[in-house]
């Protein structure tokens, strides 16, 4: 079945959407978008068949990509389905959310009709949620702004887990669909804006109506389009902007006319835009609205020359892509932390906790002249060599930017500072699951890790290590730091909590590791594992009990 609890699953799931939707933007055609379309499907979202029908002129459907299996595909794509048919099928279909579901159970009455179709045979299923060959899984996709308006259907078959896909790869389906619909929307439109730059270009007598027939699709174009200058001392200013750009950054032409590009962009983004190649560049990053806010877009960029041999200009193409990006964030939060209690999960606090440990045990602290180099930043290689100076770039050399994980002595207090582990373990935890039922207990989860949170500094981490288990990481710390934010902890812990109007009480058992280069995540979290069982055994269960 399918995992959906697994953080691992989802973030798997997620890297592969992410790139099939970013695979979507490379396409150059509309017959390429198409089919990046279908094998995005297959390679990306775990279906063995994908078909992509496209809405025709006349309202019906043709078969306009296929992937997944080289004889089917050769059987019907360019094959047409009326629009009747189609209607039928989106309006029987079970409605999960904006996919349309059919069993196999359901679907026999279609066997006869006109839309094009490959099934294979297979034996009942023998579980509820079992694939069967004959099911039949529709994602509509509508024109851009979510309107009613039809502009294909992408059909899937023969999930590679053979079930039929839970919640989680029916939103990953439907986003899918979401953000193909956006990048066939834009091959059609950069198709039209293609042959009106070659009419520019090719046909000096239409000059006056190819301008025209450029006006309105920048005008009129459904995303935001601009024009800025290329060379001179003002390369780079906006020259023109059309109303959905206007709309979009929630600024007046007039007053977008004063800025570039460069002037808009968010800070921590400024090096995206300067890495994006004028010349058919790409790049996600934020642009600042009137309200001071930011909005994440895609900018596309082409050259435009204005005649023959004219000044050039930078025609870019501005979409809005502020939900695809709280998708993915909201995704990546979901695969990183705890869904109960909000604090980041097991594989989130390994990640973090790998990330300041290295393989070079013993190391020691860093000296002052690497101090002051990873203040400073990084030394760029390339100019530190025009200079005459060799760059030692190996691990632990003179430009090893990694702060060394280093663990005090606990003995003899030589006021060094580390990294400190503190695992917590709740007493009395499975004594209220057990009298008042997990209700009870999730309740009690909830309200620890908020008392925890509450009692950390904001750069320190807590999270849920899974069941009753807690983990803090608190770096900056000495030993009896660390062990007075122990007592703290316990201490907000302690008091009573009240649930559905009962009063329980919980206690803690903390163990107290510090991390160290040279050792792993893991070595690093049993080690405070084993402190904890330490501290639990040398306490008497009556100051341990609670509940």
């Amino acid at each position: 079945m399918e995992a959906e609890s697994e953080p691992y699953v989802r973030l798997a799931t997620m890297r592969q959407l992410h790139q099939a939707v970013a695979d979507l933007n490379t396409a150059r055609s509309l017959a390429d978008t198409l089919q990046t379309v279908a094998d995005g499907i297959v390679t990306g979202l775990g279906y063995e068949l994908a078909c992509v029908n496209l809405v025709r002129p006349d309202g019906d459907l043709v078969v306009a990509a296929f992937a997944g299996n080289s004889a089917a595909e050769a059987l019907i794509t360019g094959r047409v389905g009326s629009r009747a048919s189609w209607e039928r099928r989106l309006t029987m279909g079970q409605a999960w959310d904006e996919l349309r579901f059919i069993p196999h159970t359901d679907g026999w009455v279609l066997l006869d009709d006109d839309v094009p179709q490959w099934h294979t045979d297979g034996p009942d299923p023998r579980f509820e949620d079992e694939w069967h060959p004959q099911d039949r899984l529709y994602a509509p996709m509508y024109a851009s702004g979510g309107g009613p308006d039809l502009l294909g259907v992408i059909s899937v078959d023969r999930p590679r887990n053979g079930r039929r896909p839970g919640a989680w790869g029916r939103e990953a389906l439907q986003m899918y669909a979401s953000q193909a619909a956006i990048a066939i929307s834009n091959a059609r439109l950069r198709a039209n804006m293609q042959r009106a730059l070659v009419r520019l270009e090719r046909e000096q007598q239409a000059l006056r109506a190819s301008e025209e027939s450029f006006r309105q699709a920048f005008e009129y174009a459904p995303s935001g389009m601009a024009i800025a200058e290329m060379g001179g001392d003002q390369h780079g200013r906006l020259l023109r902007t059309n109303d959905a750009l206007c709309r979009l950054l929630g600024r007046p032409a007039s007053v977008l006319r004063r800025y570039s590009f460069a002037d808009l962009v968010h800070p921590e983004d400024i090096g995206t835009l300067l890495r994006t190649s004028a010349e058919g560049g790409r790049a996600e990053l934020r642009l600042g609205r009137r309200d001071g806010t930011y909005l994440w877009v895609s900018l596309r960029n082409s050259v435009v020359a204005d005649t023959a041999d004219g000044p050039r200009f930078l025609l870019t193409h501005v979409e809005d892509i502020e939900e695809r990006k709280r998708h993915e964030l909201h995704l990546a939060h979901r695969a990183s932390h705890d869904a109960l209690t909000g604090l980041p999960n097991s594989a989130e606090l390994r990640s973090r906790l790998g990330a300041r440990l290295c393989d070079r045990p013993n190391a020691a602290a860093t000296t002052p002249v690497e101090a002051l180099d990873a203040a400073y930043g990084d030394i760029d290689d390339q100019d530190a060599r025009t200079h005459g100076y060799e760059v030692d770039q190996a691990p632990g050399g003179p430009y090893d930017h990694h702060v060394h994980a280093v663990a005090p002595d606990t003995e003899h207090d030589d006021g060094a500072k580390g990294l400190a582990v503190l695992f917590c373990d709740l007493d009395g935890f499975k004594s209220i699951n057990d009298r008042f039922g997990h209700h009870t207990g999730d309740a009690v989860l909830i309200e620890v890790a908020r008392r925890l949170t509450t009692c950390v500094r904001d750069g320190d981490t807590v999270a849920r290590l899974g069941g009753d288990e807690f983990v803090v990481l608190a770096d900056g710390l000495g030993d009896a730091d660390a062990a007075d934010l122990a007592v703290r902890l316990r201490n907000a812990i302690i008091p009573p909590i009240r649930v559905d109007g009962r009063a329980v009480r919980v206690g803690a058992s903390f163990g107290i590791g510090w991390a160290a280069c040279g050792m792993t995540a893991e070595e690093v979290l049993r080690s405070a594992d084993q402190r904890m069982y330490v501290e639990k055994r040398s306490r008497s269960k009556v100051h341990r009990r609670a509940g």
